[in-house]
């Protein structure tokens, strides 16, 4: 049964959290799905991997649903946290995570001082109790204050560049961003000689930017 299929938030989170708490499953699909993409993937195309091959875990509704973004996202990093400690305990990988590129690397040594160094965000992707407590007003706040407040960082730096829109003298609006989306998917399309790859960092990047620029964006910001 789909776990957000019309059914509240608070019951939503906890079937959620009861499910991470009583399988593996999660692990070792992202784990496979790591080990197929030994130079990288992104949070982006791991939940959409995810989506494809029918993960119970990973809702099918749209990510433009900001609750369910962020109980997709927050189910993603809980497995990616508890896999890296599990690849750590058994000195088999290291584990980069990065929304923008999650990455297995050979382990070393030098890893196993990490084992005893605190990580805030470890311990928060591990409380399961935020994916069961946090509301869509929470969530709203989160985007608030992070994607707008703080301007977005590395990952809508990276969401600009791969648009070609980061050196831009005068202000950037949605309507902008979405004319250049246009742009960029007749250019890339596979059906006119473009890449696969490339047409998923563009529809990445535009998911990003929609966040920053629009119209929930906007109105926060003002």
């Amino acid at each position: 049964m789909e776990l957000y299929e019309s059914q509240p938030a608070g019951i939503v989170a906890t079937q959620s959290r009861h499910a991470l708490a009583r399988s593996g499953d999660l692990l070792e699909e992202t784990l496979e799905l790591l080990r197929a993409h030994p130079d990288g993937i992104s949070e982006y195309q791991l939940i959409q991997a995810l989506k494809a091959q029918g993960s119970p875990h990973i809702s099918q509704q749209p990510l433009t649903d900001k609750l369910v973004l962020f109980q997709t996202h927050f189910k993603v990093f809980n497995a990616l946290y508890r896999l890296r400690d599990r690849l750590r305990a058994e000195r088999a990988h290291e584990l980069m995570i990065n929304p923008l590129c999650i990455l297995l690397q050979p382990y070393s040594p030098t890893h196993e001082e990490a084992l005893s160094r605190q990580d805030p965000l470890r311990e928060y992707y591990l409380d399961l109790g935020q994916l069961e407590e946090t509301t869509e007003e929470d969530v709203e706040n989160l985007l608030s204050s992070y994607w707008v407040r703080n301007e977005g960082g590395a990952e809508k730096r990276e969401a600009l560049v791969v648009f070609g829109l980061d050196r831009l003298e005068h202000p950037l609006t949605l309507p902008i961003i979405k004319h250049r989306y246009r742009q960029l998917v007749a250019e890339h399309h596979p059906d006119r000689g473009g890449s696969t790859e490339q047409l998923q960092a563009i529809n990445q990047a535009m998911e990003i930017l929609q966040r920053y620029y629009g119209p929930a964006a906007s109105s926060k910001s003002l």
